[in-house]
């Protein structure tokens, strides 16, 4: 399996159809944590809807489009899964995507994320030549906000209640990087 070794013996590995049981399980662990925030939070902590949800991520990379990784500790191969990232849209013809993120409870803190975002920014942007990298949270989200001030992308705006979950309509904050932002950024001013 390909990984990436993002240091302190944090991994970011691809995360695939046969890895349903692993993935459902860590959902069903950090069900309470992540149900508030994501609309899968609870829906895939069994392992045949977790195994649809990985197949559409696996066709998409199949199809140079969306992606899913594991965020691991410990080694690539049996490290525990503390989150996970992906490209939720990958565009590249239109030179566009999304990225999103989440982590248990536990692994708060750590700056796993930023890390792992910051791979995937320097991948989508400077390897791939994408032009532009979005972000989208909900604004009571503070962990989520913070990572995107913290690699430095901007508020575009904020789309008022653009999506129903957990009985209630919520807002969604648009972030966004371009190319050039982030090469400067990652070059040092």
């Amino acid at each position: 399996m390909l990984s990436l070794d993002l240091g302190d013996d944090l991994t970011l590995t691809g995360l695939e159809p046969w890895q349903a049981a692993e993935f459902a399980a860590f959902v069903a662990a950090e069900q309470d944590h992540l149900s508030p925030w994501l609309p899968w939070g609870s829906a895939l902590a069994e392992e045949e809807p977790a195994r649809a949800f990985l197949q559409r991520y696996a066709d998409g990379t199949a199809q140079d489009g969306p992606r899913i990784y594991a965020l691991r500790l410990g080694g690539r191969v049996g490290g525990r899964m503390v989150g996970g990232t992906l490209f939720r849209t990958f565009e590249a013809g239109a030179g566009s995507c999304e990225l999103g993120v989440w982590l248990a409870a536990d692994a708060q803190g750590h700056g796993y994320v930023t890390r792992a975002v910051a791979a995937m920014l320097d991948w989508a942007l400077l390897e791939r030549g994408l032009h532009r990298a979005e972000w989208h949270c909900v604004p009571e989200n503070t962990a989520s906000r913070n990572v995107a001030k913290r690699l430095g992308l901007t508020l575009d705006g904020t789309t008022r209640e653009s999506w129903h979950h957990a009985e209630r309509w919520w807002d969604t904050e648009i972030w966004s990087i371009l190319a050039p932002e982030w090469r400067a950024a990652r070059a040092g001013g």
